[in-house]
């Protein structure tokens, strides 16, 4: 049988019963229904105005409805929103250990094996719900069956209103339950996702409340139009009735000017007549132009900029320039939906299996940095056998390559080649013959170095204590190429040894070629 309880991150013990049955389900009529009121139809700029400011004041239901009819109707608000949530979600999710101890990694590989086991992109996309509405629920699915520990087996989306902001603080959210101020979330269940858009309260920071009235505007606009489409062409009708018309006459007269409208045949007494005036013409123009001017508002409020969905001139400057504001926003994105998920999931699901503890792994959102890789190893390659201290751990999620398994078979470098065995010549062995006494170079050259005592420490010792002062790779590179440091490295550096070691060295070399038969001079 599983134990009857865990810790969760504040230490506390967390019963299997309380994650086992989850809080927020819908219900088939009351509260936490899944039909909407659909405040759109009809939607007028005094009932627009009434509902924003009923959702300041705790009711934000007829504010969260309208939020989703906006994504429904507009097909302008619907494309530049799925756009920002979709290049969010898409991105590459990593997890880094807090470091190279072992509990740190068994940590974050049993956040690696949770964020494997489901679909992560739909409840990334699920949490970017709260960028046109404010905020976004979602709940975790527990097993807690496991006798080694509970997993989380899945997320669902939770309508959100079905919950309601405290009416004091109006940033603690709660469960509707009928009460005034609702009922308290349970703890270690919800994850919460509150972009951060604009500063203040949460429930006003939704990108659908700062576009809702150019979707009303752009409604009326929309509606004018088709009404000219309608008539466009057609003349104008005026029926004619006599004094002594009765009101059945009039309804026929009426009808008959209507359906020529439509039908283009009608029939009416002779008495009546319909005379025909200037058909009705004019131009589009001023109704595209509003509905263009609106979309191009909604653009910049929801992504930033316009290049990239609205078909304007600007160059290819501008579009680079519309480009990278699009980036920034999505880094922006990432960033914040990654900390909701180090703040709700991942100090709950190691906190229960693993125990609570001061450091956790963490979860990156985010297109890989525009980093050099074979640069960065090179860096490593170079630096460490001067002292630099770099974690394992660091290294592999910089390069984008998981753990090893622990029976996984590993890579190893290749063993060296052996060293080419020289083959005497005609000419050594003629000289050999001659008792002429043999010269071995690399012997030579080795006692030479170890008689004038080479002092390598002079050299490297400057070098260690300049990369004992830096803080990063960065600041090892910035430090190894800034001239002062350079010229800091070079006075301290003692190579006389060395020099003279060298120049004894080649004077051994230039001999052993003479005794060899060369042709030196």
């Amino acid at each position: 049988m599983p134990p009857k309880s865990f810790l969760d991150v504040n230490g506390q013990p967390m019963r299997r019963a309380a994650l086992a049955t989850p809080q927020a389900t819908p219900t088939v009529v009351g509260l936490r229904s899944i039909l909407s009121d659909h405040p759109a139809g009809g939607l007028t700029p005094d009932r627009l105005a009434r509902l924003l400011r009923a959702s300041e004041h705790g009711d934000a239901t007829a504010y969260l409805e309208l939020a989703e009819d906006m994504e429904e109707r507009d097909l302008h608000y619907r494309g530049v929103l799925s756009t920002r949530k979709l290049s969010v979600a898409q991105l590459e999710v990593t997890v880094e250990a807090a470091s190279d101890a072992a509990d740190d990694q068994k940590a974050a590989a049993l956040v690696r094996d949770a964020i494997a086991a489901f679909d992560i992109e739909e409840m990334l996309f699920d949490l970017l719900d709260g960028l046109g509405k404010g905020y976004s629920v979602v709940e975790m699915i527990w097993d807690t069956t496991a006798a080694d520990g509970w997993r989380v087996v899945g997320f669902e989306y939770r309508d959100p209103r079905w919950f309601q902001y405290d009416r004091v603080d109006g940033r603690t959210l709660r469960l509707v339950d009928g009460s005034a101020n609702g009922e308290d979330l349970q703890p270690n269940r919800f994850i919460i996702h509150r972009p951060k858009t604009k500063s203040g309260v949460p429930i006003r920071g939704g990108l659908a409340r700062v576009s809702a009235w150019a979707y009303l505007f752009k409604t009326f606009t929309i509606k004018d139009w088709v009404v000219f489409a309608e008539v466009y062409g057609h003349p104008l009708r005026l029926g004619k009735y006599g004094l002594g018309a009765s009101e059945r006459d009039k309804d026929v007269l009426l009808a008959a000017v209507r359906d020529l409208g439509s039908d283009a045949a009608a029939i009416i007494p002779e008495s009546m007549q319909i005379e025909f005036q200037q058909a009705s013409t004019g131009s589009v123009e001023l109704w595209e132009k509003l509905a263009d001017w609106l979309d191009r508002q909604v653009s910049k409020a929801v992504l930033g900029q316009t290049t990239t969905t609205d078909a304007i001139s600007g160059g290819h400057a501008v579009g680079k320039e519309h480009r990278q504001v699009q980036g920034d926003i999505e880094r922006a994105d990432g960033r914040q939906l990654a900390a909701t998920l180090n703040r709700d999931f991942v100090p709950v699901l190691v906190s229960v299996n693993l125990g609570p503890r001061d450091r956790y792994p963490k979860i990156r959102i985010g297109r890989p940095d525009e980093e050099d890789i074979g640069a960065l190893v090179e860096r490593v390659v170079k630096l460490v056998p001067l002292g630099l201290k770099v974690g394992m751990s660091t290294i592999r999620d910089r390069i984008g390559i998981p753990d090893p398994a622990p029976d996984e078979e590993l890579l190893t470098p290749p063993s060296a080649p052996p060293p080419p065995q020289s083959v005497p010549t005609p000419a050594t062995q003629s000289v050999q013959a001659d008792a002429v006494p043999s010269f071995d170079l690399d012997a030579a050259i080795a006692e030479q170095l170890a008689a004038e005592g080479w002092n390598m420490a002079a050299i490297v010792d400057p070098i260690r204590a300049l990369l004992s002062e830096a803080k990063s790779l960065e600041d090892v590179q910035a430090r190894l190429t800034a001239p002062e440091m350079v010229a800091r490295l070079l006075g301290a550096m003692d190579s006389s040894g060395i020099e003279e070691a060298l120049s004894r060295a080649g004077i051994g070399a230039w001999l052993a070629g003479r005794a060899e038969g060369g042709d030196a001079p």
